[in-house]
């Protein structure tokens, strides 16, 4: 038998770079993590670019200059909202942490009033199961508390801790201003030290995943943010009108991060939450929530085809998979990752995935 040392020579090369490629991606997230203050810092300035270059066009000024003045302006409001979301995130979390075991108490109580309606001898379920049932549940509702107790006490231990958040805030604004500053600089000396052939070839895959997932990020986050802030107002709205709102910044930014999540949408939240108040009989509460719901629901979808120029062309189901893979690797933060890892793979392997991953390594 004759071995063909050129095809198995094609397809342990195709293999070694699918490998290679998928270390490379695992490797850039986890790097990412580490200089993250970096990171932040670099996705602000792209923000920031447009806003420098208008300065630059209609002043006449230097980019140093104009960098400096957007720079002022940008740190002004964002330490003005970081302070005022976190000193209101620290007291919301901490009375809802004080009073977390009082509303697991009522949520079990309102379930147990909602079984006790329920004849269930009509069913002829044994005793031995039914018991089990309500054991199961009251795992369920310790094991809930003590996830949201460790999720809050960990949120205001954060939030509190001021010097690592000094320290991370300080780098992150050093590094911004110096990005902004002195971008086209850095860029220069990026292509000087790396090789030509690196460069172009880095190029032409970096400016394509930067502009699929640049594109991809900023309409979710746009939409996202709008239905933050529209949720935000509307529960602030309803708090000093006189519901039963007693953390509106706090739910607006867990409704937020839900809405953040490919697939779920503020609904997973929110029709839960008026359902709970409905069977705990504020029905006008259960209904403003709805409505607000409805709100956010019907401006998102008017604004979604707009913002969203393009479809990823990745089917949910792979959305999901690329989710739940996420969720088990690294957690709740998981969640948002894998779906942006898995549009990087799909750009990076494009050709092999429009002639077949399987066909492209070993076919002949």
């Amino acid at each position: 038998m004759v071995i063909d040392m050129n095809y198995w020579g094609k397809v342990i090369k195709n293999i070694i770079i699918l490998a290679i490629s998928i270390i490379g991606v695992y490797l850039g997230f986890k790097l990412a993590i580490f200089y993250m203050p970096f990171l932040i810092a670099f996705i602000i300035s792209l923000m920031l670019e447009p806003c420098i270059r208008f300065i630059m066009n209609k002043l006449k000024l230097k980019r140093k200059t104009s960098s400096i003045i957007i720079f002022i302006i940008a740190i002004i409001l964002i330490v003005g909202l970081l302070v005022w979301a976190g000193v209101t995130l620290v007291s919301e979390a901490s009375n809802l942490l004080s009073s977390l075991n009082v509303y697991i108490e009522k949520g079990y109580l309102l379930i147990q009033n909602l079984l006790s309606k329920i004849d269930f001898n009509n069913f002829h379920i044994p005793e031995n199961i039914m018991t089990a049932v309500n054991n199961s549940a009251m795992e369920f509702f310790e094991s809930l508390t003590q996830w949201a107790k460790n999720a809050l006490t960990g949120a205001i231990n954060f939030l509190t801790s001021v010097p690592t958040i000094g320290i991370y805030a300080v780098i992150t604004l050093l590094a911004l201003y110096f990005i902004c500053v002195d971008k086209v600089y850095m860029i220069d000396q990026l292509e000087h030290h790396l090789p030509e052939t690196w460069v172009k070839k880095i190029g032409v895959h970096l400016k394509e995943i930067v502009k699929i997932l640049g594109g991809y990020l900023k309409a979710e986050l746009t939409l996202v943010l709008i239905s933050f802030v529209i949720c935000l107002i509307g529960l602030y709205v309803l708090h000093f009108t006189g519901f039963n709102i007693q953390y509106p910044l706090l739910m607006a930014v867990i409704i937020g991060f839900v809405d953040l999540l490919p697939i779920f949408g503020s609904g997973t939240f929110m029709v839960p939450w008026a359902v709970i108040t409905a069977c705990s009989g504020d029905y006008n509460l259960s209904i403003a929530i709805l409505v607000l719901w409805a709100i956010i629901s019907i401006i998102r979808q008017f604004l979604e085809p707009r913002i969203v120029s393009g479809n990823i062309g990745i089917h949910p189901i792979f959305t999901l998979i690329s989710m739940y893979t996420g969720f088990k690797f690294i957690g709740i933060i998981g969640m948002i990752i894998g779906p942006i890892i898995l549009i990087i793979l799909k750009n990076i392997f494009a050709t092999f995935i429009d002639r077949g991953v399987i066909k492209s390594i070993f076919e002949r």
